[in-house]
């Protein structure tokens, strides 16, 4: 049977939007291949057992430019400090606001302020991390940068668990209630288990914007050419390194160390989601 004219128009005008969806993925895909590739090319030539075992080595000084050690474990330590912070009241504010803010004016502001913080640059972050710890301290620390990171991750993580939260289907909630459970068994046997794949890719995209600040660090924890775990102390981070030897350095070995740096952070946060996706489907179930 032919089709009629308007079958035909509409048949081609699916085609061509799935042609630009196609060319679009493929141009996007594309882009982050040439900076991957490029970031490769530059990088892997300065990744060596030195990187990963050694701290900074001061110019003139044997070994010199030395590694990164400092840097990564303190960027570990930072993400895990900001993470303790950060994602908890994070999805504790967007259970709230999707779970129990029906009506409530309390709850449109929490959005509002929400969406602010969201888009406050980090520096500015930075400096309110300097102002609540570091003054009153009287040094930087690494508790200031966590601070910093964690103030950063809260909106990001509260507005995607609110939204995920809510485009579960309400007949989830309504069969639980039927058989009897609580509103917080509910939600938690229920209803996050059903969002846990998104709210989980939201605070992957938290994790990964704080993993690459640098400006608020710069303000808080500072920088150390040592390997240093204790948080009150200044602290080192992967990003700061990189930044003092790509822009404060005039020495080659160290440009070339930064690249270096720049791609194992890219390797770090690939590999803390992927922890963080494995974790997830393991704890739903899902394979």
């Amino acid at each position: 049977m032919a089709m009629t004219a308007y079958e035909t128009y509409t048949r081609t005008k699916s085609q061509i939007m799935l042609g630009l969806c196609v060319a679009f993925t493929a141009i996007i895909i594309g882009v982050l291949g040439l900076v991957t590739g490029y970031l490769v090319s530059i990088g892997y030539k300065s990744v060596s057992v030195d990187f990963f075992t050694r701290n900074p080595v001061p110019a003139g000084a044997d070994g010199f430019p030395g590694g990164m050690l400092n840097g990564i474990v303190g960027t570990l330590i930072l993400i895990g400090l900001a993470s303790l912070v950060g994602i908890p009241t994070g999805m504790l504010t967007g259970i709230y606001l999707a779970e129990y803010s029906s009506g409530s004016r309390m709850a449109t502001y929490v959005r509002f302020i929400a969406d602010v913080l969201t888009g406050v640059p980090s520096i500015v972050v930075g400096i309110l991390g300097y102002e609540l710890l570091v003054v009153p301290l009287g040094n930087y620390n690494g508790f200031a940068g966590a601070l910093a990171l964690a103030f950063i991750m809260i909106p990001l993580v509260a507005r995607t668990t609110e939204e995920m939260l809510l485009l579960v289907p309400r007949s989830y909630r309504e069969a639980s209630v039927a058989l009897g459970a609580t509103k917080a068994t509910t939600i938690l046997k229920v209803v996050l288990p059903a969002a846990a794949g998104s709210v989980i890719t939201g605070i992957m995209l938290a994790i990964a914007r704080v993993a690459g600040e640098t400006a608020p660090l710069l303000f808080t924890a500072l920088a150390s050419r040592f390997l240093v775990t204790n948080p009150i102390r200044p602290f080192p981070s992967l990003t700061v390194e990189i930044y003092n030897n790509a822009a404060r350095s005039p020495y080659p070995e160290e440009h070339r160390l930064a690249w270096a740096g720049i791609l194992i952070l890219l390797l770090l946060i690939f590999a803390l989601n992927l922890i963080v996706r494995m974790t997830a489907r393991a704890l739903t179930g899902k394979k």
